[in-house]
């Protein structure tokens, strides 16, 4: 399969998306499809043996919409201007055409200088650029829409529009005639048809400008790769463009630079800046052996890495093709949107030809009738129906995104957002996924001799891979200890280990072990009991057949953990651990948390049954990080994946946390709470200014709010919801993840 993604012209309006859907559904090959109007972008997926891109391409414009591949060369927006020539020479000609008509519409007498404006064939020379230049867009998009048998915005501007000037070309015909009184002037429209027309080119020129924030945070993820990098080759260091950059290449970063891709340190230690990628604040301290991600920012070492990964293997490229993948996808609450659209034009068609028959038939006023059928026409354009969910949706995961949070689907985020039940993993997810030691109790006078048994245990443990072991020697570490040589060495596996130090015999291990190596252990037994029944794992360290300590270790919780667990309680949201460890240590550790409900000693393939029953009372979101978590990471309405885990359980994830700070969890949640609203606000506004904007411009509170009935007014009143929607939407860069 191939995939393309186009920028297309001539899509203004929710019904212009569902022609371009149509289109895709009857094009042979295609096997899926994106397409999303706030960025006027179409993702094909399609079958390279069964159709060409060019193809899509020719179906794409017999349809009226005209398709650019995006490449990388051509993904960089330019700054966009602030009036364009077409629009410009619009504005010009519609502002003599006002000032043409201000004496019909006010009775005032224009000065002597400006009285040709009045003139209906200077009008009539005025309006046909606007009508040519300005609104070719339109009527070609309006007979596109006609070879379709299909109706959309186009429609609705070319066919008000149409209305309007060819009913003043008529006036003027007659006019010209002198079949009207002496000094009479006809009613004309040109004003209108020109004014609506320039107005809806100024709203989509505003609307543009306010939809281009909305990718900004996606342009600021790609902007933050370098474009050249330094290599080092036959011991010299050259710079050279990125692209040329192959795996396995050594590049030498310096301080304050970038780094320029994936790869992995082999000289040098520095600490880094990923906050760009994972939102992480403080710096992260690398050395020989350490991974480090293109984008992030060398702060203190100058280092050697090597490349790992290029082009669209690298995390940053992951990231944003992940964000754009998730822009382009829909939501369950956009199905209200697109239900609507199907029949919004065709009714607004109907409405139209309504208010002309009924003004007719009731008031026989030609220029009413016209008049007001016009304004139908063009105020209710679907353009903010059509803007109110993917422009929320492209703030919101762009702003994620930049704080270390990846939205696979934007199903995931209107889903998270409703979310009862959170259910998290213990191991790796709740703690650091690692044991250490919290407790060394000896019975040895003085701390001197507290420290002897402490080098004597850690002599022993350096040798063993076991991470309880590992974690005795990091503990050893930390109180400054060196450790004399070990000899005789032995592992057994399930017990401990034992070796000879400065001719004294050392175990450690378990306390079943050391009984049956005829160790008297009574005296140790109620402590050793008490401490596991606290969640901890006891060792027992003996020399020469006597115990002489005992170590508690555990893995601890994260510091982000009950700060989370709190904020997402006062929330209202019910917390669940769900774990695979025994019952003592996940209940010792709930207890900390203040986790009321346990689940241990369960399968993977038990977590995702529990999270099943979990869900017959409403959506469960889960969060977990190892291999083991994949299966009910999937089955939850939510699955959200610290990003320290596994990349199986990142790819079974809706949601991913590019670091273990479970904060991310309380963000994301939050986050999507405030995106839904921001859709709902949307949504609302549309169907509002839709049902109130249509009666209005119908004349149904005539006289009442007579000077509504102008085109004009409704045409200011179409360009100005559509910005309003998307300028709504820009408010989610206020929220603070």
């Amino acid at each position: 399969m191939a995939q393309v993604t186009f920028e297309l012209t001539g899509m203004h309006c929710a019904s212009c998306v569902r022609s371009v859907e149509r289109v895709m559904e009857q094009t042979p090959g295609v096997a899926a499809y994106q397409v999303n109007l706030a960025n006027r972008q179409l993702r094909v997926t399609y079958d390279g043996d069964l159709i060409h891109q060019r193809q899509l391409q020719q179906a794409l414009d017999q349809a009226g919409y005209g398709a650019t591949e995006i490449t990388a060369a051509s993904s960089s927006e330019q700054p966009l201007p602030v009036f364009t020539p077409k629009f410009l020479v619009c504005a010009v000609a519609s502002s003599l055409l006002f000032v043409g008509s201000v004496p019909m519409m006010t009775g005032l007498a224009l000065p002597a200088s400006l009285m040709v404006f009045q003139e209906p064939w200077v009008q009539f020379a005025l309006t046909l650029p606007v009508m040519v230049w300005g609104g070719s867009g339109f009527y070609h998009g309006a007979i596109a829409a006609w070879k379709r048998r299909t109706a959309t915005m186009d429609t609705l501007v070319a066919l008000g529009t149409s209305a309007a000037f060819l009913f003043s070309v008529g006036m003027t015909l007659w006019a010209d005639q002198g079949e009207h009184p002496h000094g009479a002037m006809p009613p004309l429209y040109y004003e209108v048809a020109a004014i609506v027309i320039t107005l809806v080119l100024l709203g989509q020129q505003l609307e543009a400008r306010a939809r281009r924030r909305t990718t900004a945070a996606l342009r600021e993820l790609i902007a933050l790769q370098p474009l050249t990098a330094r290599v080092i080759r036959d011991q010299r260091e050259e710079i050279v463009p990125l692209e040329q950059i192959q795996v396995g290449d050594r590049l030498r970063v310096k301080p304050g630079e970038t780094i320029p891709l994936d790869g992995q340190i082999e000289q040098g230690h520095t600490s880094i800046d990923e906050s760009m990628i994972s939102g992480e604040s403080l710096p992260v301290d690398k050395g020989p052996g350490d991974e480090v991600i293109g984008a992030t920012l060398n702060q203190t070492g100058s280092v050697v890495m090597v490349v790992t990964r290029i082009g669209s293997e690298t995390v940053l490229a992951q990231i944003i093709e992940l964000v754009e993948s998730a822009q382009a996808s829909k939501p369950p609450i956009q199905q209200i949107g697109d239900q609507i659209t199907a029949w919004f034009v065709p009714v607004v068609l109907a409405i139209a030809l309504l208010t002309l028959i009924t003004w007719l038939l009731f008031s026989g006023n030609v220029a009413m009738a016209m008049t007001t059928s016009v304004s139908v026409l063009i105020i209710a354009c679907p353009c903010a129906l059509g803007l109110a969910t993917p422009t929320s949706i492209m703030v919101a995961t762009g702003q994620a995104a930049k704080q270390g949070i990846l939205v696979k689907t934007a199903a995931s985020l209107e889903y998270a957002a409703t979310i009862q039940t959170i259910v998290f993993d213990k191991t790796g997810t709740l703690t650091l996924g690692a044991p250490s030691v919290t407790t060394f109790l000896t019975q040895l006078p003085g701390a001197q001799g507290e420290l002897e048994l402490l080098r004597l245990a850690a002599s022993v443990e350096q040798q063993s891979e076991h991470p309880l072991a590992q974690a005795i020697v990091t503990y050893a570490q930390n109180q400054e200890q060196t450790w004399p040589p070990v000899e005789q060495f032995q592992a057994i596996p399930g017990h401990g280990v034992t070796g000879t130090v400065q001719d004294q015999r050392i175990q450690v291990g378990t306390l079943r072990w050391l009984a049956q190596s005829d160790i008297p252990i009574e005296s140790w037994r109620s402590r050793a009991a008490d401490l596991a029944a606290q969640g901890h794992t006891v060792v027992a360290i003996a020399r020469n057949q006597q115990i002489q300590g005992l170590f508690a270790l555990a893995d601890t919780v994260k510091p982000s953990a009950a700060a989370a667990i709190r904020t997402l309680k006062i929330m209202g949201i019910q917390i669940v651990m769900l774990t695979g460890d025994n019952a003592t240590s996940a209940q010792a550790i709930a207890q900390t948390l203040g986790i009321d409900t346990v689940i241990a000693e369960v399968t993977p393939a038990e977590k995702a049954a529990t999270i099943q029953d979990l869900q017959r009372d409403g959506r469960v979101a889960f969060v977990g990080d190892g291999i083991n978590d994949a299966p009910a990471l999937a089955q939850a309405d939510v699955g959200i994946a610290i990003g320290t885990g596994t990349d199986v359980a990142i790819a079974a994830s809706d949601l991913t946390l590019m670091t273990g700070d479970l904060g991310g969890v309380v963000a994301a949640l939050g986050l999507s709470r405030a995106t839904l609203n921001n859709i709902r606000q949307n949504l609302f506004f549309a169907f509002v200014y839709n049902t109130l904007g249509i009666p209005l411009a119908a004349g149904l509170f005539y006289p009442l709010a007579g000077w509504l009935l102008n085109p004009i007014f409704a045409g200011a009143a179409m360009a100005l919801s559509s910005i309003s929607v998307v300028s709504n939407a820009l408010r989610l860069y206020r929220y603070r993840i």
